[in-house]
């Protein structure tokens, strides 16, 4: 599930005017500029600037992408095998007309999966199938297992019913007043889009009383770090939940006609690369490679890459058929890097995602993914995908990441972000990050969705300019070169104590770009 952190004390989506922190803060430096960000822009302009780089194919496997984004348009890859909309498999590949790539939740009739069900709800329903309503005692005894998940899922379940069906009302409620809060100060300001100063800057002894309960109720949501897009976010996350993640009579799959028993790579899906929801894979995609050349928008972290377009993770819990599928596509594509912003806490097909970890391992091909967003210990409660493999080995090319804030003490750490010191890398930005989303706009979002592409746009970057390391040198360059933080006391995400920095992540580090290509350097050079 691609989740991205909107909760009011948590969450931003604000006007390009009102950013929590200082632009493209990512990718600054903290000597230089002040905040903790990847010292990207150090390394370009003291390490790179005479340097050639080669183009780097990143396979981006998400919610779908806005290929036409003014920031994003031109480094979108597009198989140039393949003749768009001749209905053939020019290039022999598997896949008809997949000329920006593909969306295994697509059907061929050209309609997407927009919402899911969770996969707790998908297992639920299967093992309800299984028992009945009255299984006999002895059906149970030879499930032990399986009828003890069941029992552990239909608690979960009616829990999370429990928690959308209390938020939905207070939710609406918040986009009421402050939808009505917006429009009165607009009326007032006389413009749609207003920045927090000019409300702060309203003389409320002089001005009628809605005038001024609207500029409380407006100041207030943004003293906690929230806005009228984020409470929205926030009714639409719960209403969806309600009515299709924890509906277990929803069925989504019938748009796409295929049979989810089955892996069926290259026989289904559509070349609808874009989706009906492409806000988190473009933002996704922004930070990755957003144009650095075209003076407008945001600059990506890699400055050439081309971003292979997949889509597989709807509003709700993606399949592990889809994401197995997605990635021996992006292989056997040419993507050199996968991003994988998404994660859910059961897999009952990993052994098809394992899988194909393992053949994009075989092919030298990075992985970097999310370590989500529940403030969980990921040494203790899995987050799937994972790389360690049912038959007890371990993928070597991946990177877990943990998400940063722009915030240096004890909230370093997001808040959200899992965490674990086995199964978590490395931490990267990942609070008010801004970034390209749909229709050539932009916001800032936050979530270890957005940290991972962080990385990723490094291990790009280091690719590009250095093409002979590998995978696994990638890796260890991105690891080894990572800003140690051990010794210094943060918040456990979460939890209201504080830890050593080295208990959330195996590096107990913050990436460093301009760390890594200094290494990059030093070992190319005795190569």
């Amino acid at each position: 599930m691609k989740k991205v952190i909107f909760l009011a004390l948590i969450s931003t989506s604000v006007f390009s005017q009102d950013l929590k922190t200082k632009f493209n803060w990512h990718n600054l430096d903290l000597e230089a500029d002040g905040v903790r960000g990847m010292s990207t822009e150090k390394a370009y302009q003291e390490l790179l600037k005479n340097r050639k780089s080669t183009t780097v194919i990143v396979g981006v496997i998400d919610s779908g992408i806005d290929i036409n984004h003014e920031d994003l348009k031109r480094v979108i890859w597009t198989n140039t095998k393949e003749i768009a909309g001749n209905g053939i498999d020019d290039d022999k590949n598997g896949f008809i007309d997949d000329v920006y790539g593909w969306d295994f939740i697509g059907g061929a009739n050209g309609k997407d999966v927009d919402q899911e069900q969770l996969e707790s709800v998908r297992i639920y329903k299967n093992l309800k199938s299984k028992f009945g309503t009255n299984p006999k005692k002895r059906l149970i005894k030879r499930n032990k297992e399986d009828y003890a998940l069941l029992q552990k899922l239909k608690k979960e379940i009616e829990e999370e019913k429990k928690e959308a069906q209390q938020y939905l009302p207070l939710y609406n409620n918040m986009l009421e007043k402050i939808s009505k809060a917006e429009e009165v100060l607009a009326e007032h300001l006389g413009k749609k889009d207003f920045s927090k100063d000019e409300v702060a800057d309203i003389k409320t002894e002089s001005v009628a009383r809605n005038i001024r309960e609207a500029k409380a109720i407006y100041l207030n949501l943004i003293a906690m770090g929230a806005t009228r897009a984020d409470i929205q976010d926030g009714v639409n996350h719960f209403k969806d939940q309600l009515e299709y993640n924890l509906n277990e009579n929803f069925d989504a799959r019938a748009i796409i006609g295929d049979n989810p028993a089955k892996l069926e790579y290259g026989t289904y899906g559509n070349n609808e690369v874009t989706g009906p929801d492409a806000m988190h894979g473009t933002h996704v995609a922004g930070i990755i490679g957003a144009d650095r050349t075209n003076n407008k928008g945001v600059l990506g972290v890699a400055d050439n890459v081309q971003i292979m377009t997949i889509r597989c993770v709807p509003n709700g819990d993606e399949r592990d058929k889809d994401v197995a599928n997605a990635i021996k596509y992006a292989v056997d594509n040419g993507a050199q890097v996968i991003n994988m912003s998404f994660g859910k806490p059961y897999s009952p097909d990993k052994k098809w995602v394992d899988d194909a970890m393992q053949y994009a391992q075989d092919k030298g091909v990075l992985l970097v993914s999310a370590a989500g967003n529940d403030n969980l210990n990921v040494d203790e409660k899995v987050h799937f995908p994972t790389r360690l493999l049912q038959n007890g080995k371990e993928i070597a090319n991946w990177i877990v990441v943990g998400a940063q804030n722009f915030e240096e003490g004890e909230s370093l750490p997001a808040e959200f972000s899992n965490y674990g010191k086995k199964n978590v890398d490395v931490f990267a930005p990942g609070v008010a990050i801004y970034s390209s989303v749909p229709g050539s706009k932009y916001e800032e979002k936050q979530g270890t969705s957005m940290a991972s592409p962080a990385v990723a746009g490094v291990a790009a970057l280091l690719k590009s300019y250095f093409p002979s390391l590998t995978a696994t040198q990638l890796k260890q360059i991105i690891l080894e070169s990572a800003v140690s933080l051990a010794g210094t006391e943060v918040r456990l995400p979460g939890e209201k104590i504080d830890v050593d920095f080295a208990e959330l992540c195996k590096t107990a580090g913050v990436v460093n770009v301009y760390n890594a290509v200094k290494m990059a350097i030093e070992i190319t050079e005795k190569q």
